[in-house]
């Protein structure tokens, strides 16, 4: 996968491992990308080496947009759709038996799935310029795939006003008053001291207790594996319509 296709990146140091993707349409999501970043969640995490894991997004705009317009508009059948979809489903589920805790590292906007990915982490971190936004209903589809997750976070009366009124910006500090956001920082620099610091104890506790923990962190969804692959192909169903089509023709022509 070459840079202008995007990339999912790995280190580990001082046994904080830190996962970096990256994609030039304001690291949006397409299939390559949302399967390398499920692989690597799940190989970082199986690690002895890392004990805490940092998910973050490069550059200085966007956190994440979400799906990949381009991709969206190319499925031609059900089948795709679900395959597409799935791809969500797979990074979140990667997340969610992660033994290891995961901090996210949120420094700007996020959309779709990029509020997914938000709400999957164990504790997440932004800055003040990372206002959330649920487009999907917008384009016709509507968030079935990160719905759980964002719903197990935030609960179903805030995930509902965001999966609603699917073209309004919510600010950092509505998420972060909502639980989708731990803490809220005046600037990156302020954000990523704070991470290391949180990174730095965790690399100093037992690593037993936090794989313990995370388990009740995210009892309950047991069955996600198939939820979210339900859900995925009422996605990939949808994204079919005309009118999903023509909606994202005209987002793609701004």
């Amino acid at each position: 996968m070459s840079e202008t296709q995007g990339y999912v990146n790995s280190s580990i140091e001082n046994s904080i491992a830190t996962i970096e993707f990256f994609h030039p349409a304001s690291n949006s999501l397409p299939g390559a990308i949302l399967n390398k970043l499920a692989e690597t969640i799940t190989e970082v995490g199986n690690n002895d080496e890392a004990k805490v894991i940092i998910l973050k997004s490069a550059g200085e705009k966007a956190f994440c947009a979400g799906a990949s317009f381009d991709e969206l508009i190319a499925i031609n059948d059900a089948a795709g759709g679900l395959q597409f979809f799935s791809g969500f489903a797979k990074v979140i589920n990667a997340m969610r038996t992660c033994p290891k805790f995961i901090i996210g590292r949120i420094h700007g906007k996020a959309v779709g799935g990029g509020v997914g990915l938000a709400a999957s982490v164990d504790y997440a971190m932004a800055t003040e310029y990372a206002s959330v936004k649920l487009s999907e209903l917008a384009v016709g589809i509507g968030p079935f795939v990160v719905g759980p997750a964002v719903e197990r976070k935030m609960g179903l009366s805030a995930f509902s006003i965001l999966a609603t009124d699917a073209t309004e910006w919510r600010s950092a500090g509505w998420a972060r008053d909502r639980g989708l956001y731990a803490e809220v920082w005046s600037s990156t620099g302020e954000m990523d001291e704070g991470i290391k610091v949180l990174a730095e104890k965790l690399a100093k506790s037992s690593p037993e207790a936090m794989a313990e923990l995370k388990k009740v962190y995210w009892q309950g969804t047991e069955h996600w594996d198939t939820l979210l692959t339900e859900r995925a192909a009422i996605s990939g169903r949808l994204v079919l319509s005309d009118f999903t089509r023509n909606a994202i023709n005209k987002f793609k022509a701004k």
